[in-house]
């Protein structure tokens, strides 16, 4: 089934860029009618593959009378409500839960009426590479309820509301503390689909999957971001590498949707002194994502993001700087070993749109852009997720800010919210970022480390981020 899928996909592409060639040279050649329809745009693209595999399955061609389609959210909660799972496969009952590609997210949807009046429904990915016939019709009622009654008219799509994801898939979530039913709500509100836990290794398997049932009973996708010991990791680096493997993929097998594979290893906060190389966190991703897989291919692995930083020359053997610690891994091959590239950016103190004016200085960062170009231009062929993405306001936590994070003292919450949603709407329209973690919800730690200046529900119990969140989401 597979294969099929694949040869109706580079058949239809092939057939795409041919006439999309002939079009730019201008000739006068006449075009068939499928061929214009396939030139047109993405979205009559999209309805070719559909064709294509509507009619490999039928043996037959199909004569549409109608066909309408719809941009489509497959991580969604409601989507895992009706069919159980999540991904472009999960309309699909005969393939096992394992092998269902729940790391495809986003794409469109097309209802496809024959002169029979039969219908069909069929899926593909934004990219085009991936497309599934699903086993019924659901189509939902903003987009036209049930399958319309055949009549002879021309084929014209039905045009839906703006989609919640950029041209490659996009999905918002938050680190919390806590899910509690108030928390999830205001989630939800913001457009979140995605949650994410931290774990430490020695907290157990079992605290792992209390965080996936908990994540699942509030129809969130789960994302764990799982850190060891940096002792361990010094005295016996291979047997340490292989606990944390053991651990990911029991993590994994019992039902994780992404996980995070480490947390800022180029600083020796997190990994060893005076160790600290990007091909060495390559052999432990490589490792990783080889458990993961065998245990569970569905799981995404998502590069333990390094913390954005220039200081290594102020601390030589403490610190690498993060653009240099990714060109490490680049250079050791770590493309092949995770499904998206971790970032994270917390400092911040103009809006994301901004590439300069920053008080301090215009180290790259400082600004949104050129830290989310920072970590994709070694890597230009991957995902990037944001795994952790925030911006830090003293403004009503009752005690000033710690003089260590002071550059943060003139950031209000109205422009903590602001800033956070168009960070979710550069994000979104960027074609790189798959996923984005607001960093964080709930936390409520203000001392040395004030987590809770990044919280988006504020002390006084409001959240004025999930509200301009969930403007940009809409």
């Amino acid at each position: 089934m597979q294969q099929k899928r694949l040869e109706i996909l580079f058949r239809t592409m092939a057939r795409t860029w041919l006439v999309l060639a002939l079009l730019t040279m201008l000739t006068t050649t006449a075009l068939s009618q499928d061929d214009n329809a396939v030139a047109g745009d993405y979205v009559q693209t999209s309805l070719q593959i559909a064709r294509d595999l509507i009619e490999e399955e039928r043996g037959s061609r199909l004569s549409m009378v109608r066909w309408r389609y719809y941009e489509d959210d497959w991580s969604s909660p409601g989507s895992h409500q009706l069919y159980g799972s999540f991904g472009i496969d999960n309309c699909v009952a005969d393939i096992p839960v394992a092998q269902k590609r729940s790391q495809i997210m986003f794409g469109w949807t097309f209802s496809i009426l024959d002169m029979s009046g039969k219908e069909y429904q069929a899926r593909v990915s934004y990219d085009f590479n991936d497309a599934v016939l699903c086993d019924e019709v659901h189509v939902p009622p903003a987009y036209g309820g049930s399958a319309p009654e055949a009549e002879s008219e021309p084929e014209q799509p039905v045009v839906a509301a703006l989609p919640t994801a950029g041209p490659a898939g996009f999905a918002l979530g938050g680190h919390v503390a806590g899910l509690d039913g108030r928390t999830a709500n205001l989630m939800r509100s913001a457009g979140m689909t995605w949650v994410k836990s931290q774990l430490p290794v020695a907290a157990g398997v079992a605290k792992g999957i209390e965080f996936i049932q908990g994540a699942k009973a509030n129809n969130f996708r789960l994302l764990l971001g799982v850190v060891g010991d940096k002792h361990a990791l010094a005295n016996d680096f291979n047997g340490h590498v292989a606990q944390l493997s053991a651990f990911v993929a029991e993590l994994a097998r019992n039902g994780a949707d992404a996980i995070e594979i480490w947390n800022e290893p180029n600083l020796d906060r997190e990994w060893p002194f005076g160790q600290i190389h990007g091909a060495k966190y390559t052999e432990m991703l490589r490792a990783a994502y080889s458990a993961i897989k065998a245990a569970n291919p569905a799981t995404l692995v998502i590069s333990g993001a390094p913390a954005p930083t220039g200081a290594e020359g102020a601390f030589p053997g403490a610190v690498v700087n993060d653009d240099k610690f990714m060109q490490q891994m680049a250079q050791a091959g770590a493309a092949q070993y995770m499904d998206c590239l971790g970032l994270h950016y917390n400092e911040g103190i103009v809006s994301p749109r901004n590439n300069g004016g920053d008080p301090r200085d215009n180290y790259p960062t400082r600004y949104f852009g050129s830290m989310l170009n920072r970590g994709a231009q070694f890597f230009p062929d991957s995902k990037i997720c944001w795994t952790e993405l925030g911006y830090l306001s003293g403004e009503g936590m009752g005690a000033p800010i710690p003089a260590s994070f002071a550059w943060a003292n003139n950031v209000s919450v109205a422009q903590q919210a602001e800033w956070i949603a168009d960070a979710a709407r550069l994000s979104r329209d960027s074609g790189r970022v798959s996923l984005m973690i607001v960093w964080n919800v709930n936390f409520t730690r203000w001392d040395s480390d004030p987590m809770g200046g990044y919280a988006l529900i504020r002390p006084d119990g409001t959240c004025p981020g999930c509200a301009t969140l969930g403007a940009a989401m809409s």
